[in-house]
């Protein structure tokens, strides 16, 4: 029965988030209808106006995840908490940080000068948009957080060849893109899998885990508020204050100074009402938590809000002006739609991707989580300076993925050592019994009470036998099962299939939806 009710309260929601979705793009038609209608090819504006809501509802819905999903899965924050501080964020970072100007070819992949006129351009934009956010849509629908850039740079990529071939496509930059499918994960898995290392060190690993939080935890959030104010100026304000990386980080090593001097005290009268274990310790860094998922998400908002609504600015100014150009101003309605529309879809569908990436993965605490965000921002700051090319989506997820074969590694060493031990115990044992045997056999006669002694040492020696065959059954098991006990395999399969296939298959799409428009306008 109660089963049943869910079915029903689950079925009464999704038809309540469809009818809102629906209502927001029928706002957001009649409003390009009634702004653009007696303008010349105004019904592309529209088309594109639409398909840019739409989305924009899937960059909320998929995206946004990554920037709030540790906080929640680490129980810092609920889901409504997490929605509201995204949503407020991501909106802040759009309109105030997200430029006037973006770039309508998305990381120079293609050659705009090879269209061979404006509405060639137009349509390859528009299905660039309709890919991007059809291809977001199924993966959120499947569990899989993906890169909203790489969506972006697909559809852009396909609707160009379907336009004017494969000689369109700057293959170098696509083989960069590419690269940061690996690049990405890696570096935040093993940034978030050192920090988390050097945190139980020299915290958890303490026999006064309370002492040593003191000293400790101040500086992990000075060190943390550095990177994060590093990273806004870099690149979440980087149109606002155009910074070189060493005034950037001389501005954040000043602020973080401040910082920790105002924390210090603080962390210590927290800490005296604590007890000295690991959960006392994890509540130390829950509202440090807490600001790293809104300054993720102001950061996600100013970058990358304008440029998935890329495409729409392109159309937007095509339009308009009747050229192509290689960047476009973003008129603030444009913004609004692209705020908007991330906000809604982070509410009505992004709790299913902040469940997958909090907690579907692996088990986060807060501490597991702090080293998460804190490998978000470092290694965004330490790619940019080496000029790789990184997703912050990829980042964050290979970041869970590292705490998480961190936590198998220690887990498995640890039961390892202890069998390591144990057998070292027996075989001692078993030798001593040996040759209490033998030298009682060879000195003595075999008398009635040897024999016993004899039997007896051999019933021991069977015992410990069964107790190596079972210190052997215990190392098959660590090696057959309790490795994937803390990082859940079949989840790692299915985001990385979808990393691997998000550039093509909106390539495709994009490619599909060209030929479709082509076909309908001529």
């Amino acid at each position: 029965m109660l089963n049943a009710l869910k079915k029903i309260e689950k079925k009464s929601t999704n038809k309540t988030n469809i009818i809102l979705s629906i209502v927001f793009l029928v706002m957001v038609l009649i409003y390009s209808l009634y702004t653009f209608g007696n303008i010349p090819n105004s019904i592309f504006i529209v088309i594109a106006t639409l398909f840019g809501a739409y989305m924009s509802m899937n960059i909320g819905a998929n995206d946004v995840a990554n920037n709030v999903g540790p906080a929640v899965g680490a129980k810092a924050l609920t889901i409504t908490g997490a929605i509201i501080i995204a949503a407020i964020f991501e909106t802040s970072g759009a309109l105030i940080a997200g430029g006037e100007v973006v770039n309508t070819i998305k990381k120079g992949i293609i050659d705009p000068e090879m269209f061979s006129d404006v509405n060639q351009f137009v349509w390859a934009m528009t299905a660039a948009l309709l890919a991007g956010a059809l291809w977001l849509n199924l993966a959120t629908y499947i569990g899989a957080p993906v890169s909203t850039t790489h969506a972006i740079v697909g559809g852009v990529m396909g609707g160009g060849i379907a336009a004017a071939g494969m000689s369109i496509v700057s293959w170098g930059t696509v083989g960069k893109i590419a690269s940061s499918w690996v690049i990405s994960p890696m570096l935040g898995g093993i940034i978030a899998a050192i920090f988390l290392l050097t945190i139980k060190k020299s915290i958890i690993y303490q026999e006064f885990k309370i002492e040593a939080a003191q000293k400790m935890v101040p500086i992990y959030i000075a060190i943390m508020s550095w990177a994060f104010i590093t990273y806004l100026m870099l690149k979440g304000l980087k149109k606002l204050i155009k910074l070189e990386f060493l005034t950037a980080a001389g501005i954040a090593l000043i602020f973080a100074l401040i910082i920790y001097i105002v924390v210090k005290p603080i962390i210590m009268r927290a800490s005296k009402k604590l007890e000295n274990n690991r959960e006392s310790v994890n509540s130390l860094f829950t509202i440090p938590l807490i600001f790293a998922a809104a300054l993720l998400s102001f950061a996600h908002g100013a970058n990358d809000v304008a440029n998935a609504i890329g495409p729409l600015a392109a159309v937007v100014d095509a339009v308009l002006s009747g050229g192509i150009s290689t960047s476009a101003s973003i008129p603030l309605w444009v913004m609004l739609i692209g705020a908007i529309g991330i906000s809604l879809g982070l509410a009505l569908y992004g709790p299913k991707l902040i469940k997958t990436v909090g907690s579907e993965i692996t088990e986060l605490d807060q501490i597991r989580a702090f080293s998460i965000a804190m490998a978000a921002s470092i290694t965004v700051i330490i790619a940019s300076q080496l000029g790789l090319p990184v997703s912050s989506t990829h980042i964050a997820i290979g970041g869970v993925f590292g705490v998480g074969f961190l936590r198998e590694y220690l887990y498995n060493s640890k039961d390892e050592t202890k069998i390591r031990q144990e057998k070292k115990v027996y075989k001692e044992d078993k030798r001593t019994l040996n040759i209490y045997s033998d030298e009682k056999i060879s000195i003595e006669k075999k008398t009635e009470k040897t024999q016993q002694d004899y039997e007896r040492i051999v019933e021991l020696c069977k015992l410990i036998d069964i107790e190596e065959n079972i210190l052997k059954a215990d190392r098959q098991a660590i090696n057959a099962t309790q490795k994937v006990r803390l990082v859940k395999r079949e989840i790692i399969k299915k985001i990385v299939a979808a990393w691997i296939i998000t550039v093509p298959a909106a390539a495709f799409l994009s490619a599909m939806i060209f030929f479709m428009i082509k076909g309908m306008a001529t």
